[in-house]
């Protein structure tokens, strides 16, 4: 089953579906600058319109780039506090459009 809202996506293969803001604070938190550098999140479905991912920079601290293409949005940001990115993500994306989540209600 897939998950009713998103799921989060490391590169070392960590999934979490519908992860809370402490589930991607863990995920953030494992990131390092060697084999796992990047978290993706996005909605479960063939061909989401939206996205955010949070990625190490090199030089210490966090990329992190919104994507909504119905809403016209793309931001890249640096942060430096994992714990300041899983609170806005988490309301970031609680803002977004879930039309699998619609679908499914409509059942």
């Amino acid at each position: 089953m897939p998950a009713e809202y998103y799921r989060a996506d490391s590169e070392n293969g960590d999934h979490i579906e519908d992860p809370s803001e402490d589930a991607l604070y863990m995920l953030f938190d494992d990131l390092n600058d060697s084999d796992n550098t990047f978290v993706v999140i996005r909605p479960d479905e063939a061909a989401p319109v939206w996205s955010a991912s949070v990625t190490v920079l090199d030089e210490g601290g966090y990329e992190v780039v919104r994507r909504d293409s119905t809403r016209r949005e793309h931001e890249v940001v640096t942060e430096t506090s994992i714990g300041r990115i899983a609170l806005d993500l988490t309301i970031w994306m609680a803002a977004r459009d879930h039309p699998e989540r619609a679908a499914r209600a409509e059942r």
